[in-house]
């Protein structure tokens, strides 16, 4: 008899020369479903990067064809039984999704199949995503669970396709297709099928790995914040502003200095992140 999949085995790690560094959720027999233990390996594996200036951008996708990620294991809810031990979950999940948001770095979510439920929330708080024609997005949780969204996820998924079509997806529990996901903002881009899905991912990550680490670091921030903060009147020009803090990390950059000398020189900048 083989021996069970440990967490190690059902998310895996990799980082190439270029910075790329590719996370897998690898549960390909049950369509990638997440264990606590996978999405406690997201938030250790961001805390990694965060630590590591070598990585330029983190591509996240699931093994096989079938599916990005199909929700959280049903099996994890087995032991609730109070409405600490959902509080809880949810905010294990929000520790998830901040993880991603916040990570310095860009995150392409490179979804084929089904991404649904918990899937779809990790796919939200990516910064790019990018899908195959048979792709399709959802949380039916109203035709299963019974369960809800928090506030922070309803809110991330608002800001991509607005109030009315979250509604529309969670009152009818329907599934989004590819198309209708481009259509209005879900996913950047669709591809045929899983194989070209693999190129392009590659593609898109070694685009972005080899442009400014702060310019990236400071706009993906910089719209994370507005989220949450109510900024100042454009025209008060007294005090720190929101921001602030963004604008000095990146003006008084070694890199903004090669930049300039760059541009000037008519030669290609060499990034270093600092």
């Amino acid at each position: 008899m083989s021996a069970a999949p440990t967490a190690a085995d059902e998310i895996l790690f990799t980082q190439d020369a270029a910075g790329i560094a590719r996370l897998v959720l690898n549960r390909p027999r049950a369509r990638n479903a997440l264990t606590f233990a996978m999405y406690q390996g997201i938030i250790d594996h961001c805390a990694r990067i965060a630590a590591d200036p070598s990585v330029r951008v983190l591509v996240i996708t699931g093994a096989g064809d079938k599916a990005f990620a199909a929700g959280t294991d049903i099996a994890q809810f087995r032991g609730f039984s109070s409405a600490q031990d959902a509080l809880d979950y949810e905010r294990f999940m929000d520790r998830v999704m901040g993880a991603l948001e916040r990570l310095r770095v860009p995150v392409i979510a490179a979804i084929a199949g089904a991404c649904t439920g918990g899937g779809a929330a990790i796919a939200a708080s990516c910064d790019l995503r990018i899908a195959t024609r048979d792709a399709r997005f959802g949380f039916p949780i109203a035709r299963t669970l019974g369960n809800c969204l928090s506030l922070a996820n309803l809110k991330r998924l608002s800001g991509l396709v607005g109030p009315a079509r979250v509604k529309d997806m969670i009152f009818t529990a329907r599934l989004v297709g590819a198309e209708e996901a481009l259509a209005i903002g879900l996913v950047g881009e669709v591809v045929a099928d899983a194989d070209a899905l693999a190129i392009r991912a590659t593609e898109l990550a070694g685009l972005v790995a080899g442009h400014a680490p702060l310019t990236l670091q400071a706009t993906k921030e910089g719209l994370r914040r507005l989220q949450d903060a109510d900024l100042q009147d454009a025209d008060d020009t007294e005090g720190e502003r929101p921001g602030d803090d963004l604008i000095g990390l990146c003006y008084t950059s070694a890199d903004f200095r090669e930049g300039m000398e760059a541009f000037l020189g008519k030669r290609a900048p060499d990034w270093t992140g600092r």
